[in-house]
């Protein structure tokens, strides 16, 4: 199970309550930074944005490949540490609306972590040291460090502890 924190809604769907659960210039500004971001060509312009706008906790030298989306509502609930690289077209998400209720975790990326491209990354989930996760992977549960997995749903495919 995620490490995720539920909020039931009443009545209509949860996302007709967005805007009671985070503020609409908060999500104007990080939509604004995070296309910025997304484009840039330049590694340490993006952490800095990340940093400096988004409140992300992200280590040194790690690198967001070209078109990686992290979470637009809660952002600062995103760390990643150091040495990764998190690869093209990735989305990393802190929520999670559904009908009857929404969900926000914490998403740890350990350091020296490596993402493949077009992976989706849920909220509520570690990734652990050295990890590897395969392109087109949906995260929907921690990974072991030293692990490399991949699929949808995902799979270990090796384990450091084998």
């Amino acid at each position: 199970m995620r490490k995720t924190e539920r909020y039931p809604v009443p009545k209509d769907n949860s996302l007709w309550r967005l805007y009671k659960t985070v503020s609409f210039f908060k999500v104007v500004k990080n939509f604004v930074v995070i296309e910025i971001a997304r484009v840039t060509p330049f590694l340490s312009v993006k952490n800095w944005l990340y940093r400096s706008f988004l409140r992300m906790n992200v280590g040194e030298k790690s690198a967001f490949a070209l078109k990686v989306t992290p979470d637009v509502m809660f952002p600062e609930k995103i760390s990643v540490g150091n040495n990764c690289v998190i690869g093209f077209e990735t989305t990393i998400l802190a929520h999670e609306y559904l009908i009857d209720e929404f969900r926000i975790g914490e998403v740890h990326i350990g350091d020296n972590v490596m993402i493949g491209a077009h992976s989706l990354i849920l909220p509520g989930v570690s990734i652990g040291d050295g990890a590897v996760v395969s392109a087109m992977t949906l995260v929907h549960k921690d990974v072991p460090a030293g692990t490399f997995v991949g699929g949808n749903p995902m799979q270990v495919i090796r384990s450091s502890r084998a």
